[in-house]
């Protein structure tokens, strides 16, 4: 229905002007990341070198401790649990070695002053490297 009569209809048509902003700014992004493309491109040769495998395994000492306190410094026990006497076993089991790894095996109901008094024999002789063992998934 018409109903301007005396009116003539404007032919409709496309507004090109947003189209070619929307155009430039999708060219200027394509430019731009193809900039960053190339540059991570860089073809590099790393240098490369020959390394000796080590000749001695570090010096590991086990030192286990049961539920009722009772030492064992590498498979020997100790009669004695002072600290001067583990001090000394570890020293013996160290022999010439450079600052072994300690690895304290303690029972999960040993007292805490047992695995303290690793710790502080260690600390007496100069080692430094201590270290705990443990269980995964360990049934309660």
């Amino acid at each position: 229905m018409n109903f301007q009569r005396g009116k003539k209809h404007e032919d409709l048509e496309m507004n090109l002007v947003p189209l070619i902003d929307v155009l430039l700014v999708i060219i200027i992004f394509l430019v731009v990341s193809a900039t960053f493309a190339r540059m991570s491109e860089l073809q590099i040769n790393l240098p490369t070198a020959e390394a000796n495998s080590p000749e001695q395994k570090p010096l590991v000492i086990d030192v286990g401790i049961d539920a009722k306190g009772h030492y064992v410094v590498g498979k020997s026990p100790l009669s004695d649990g002072s600290v001067s006497a583990i001090g000394v076993a570890l020293q013996k089991l160290a022999g010439d070695g450079k600052d072994p790894t300690i690895i304290i095996n303690a029972d999960a109901k040993t007292s805490h002053q047992s695995v303290i008094n690793v710790m502080e024999a260690a600390r007496q002789v100069g080692f430094t490297h201590i270290t705990f063992a443990t269980q995964t998934g360990g049934n309660n």
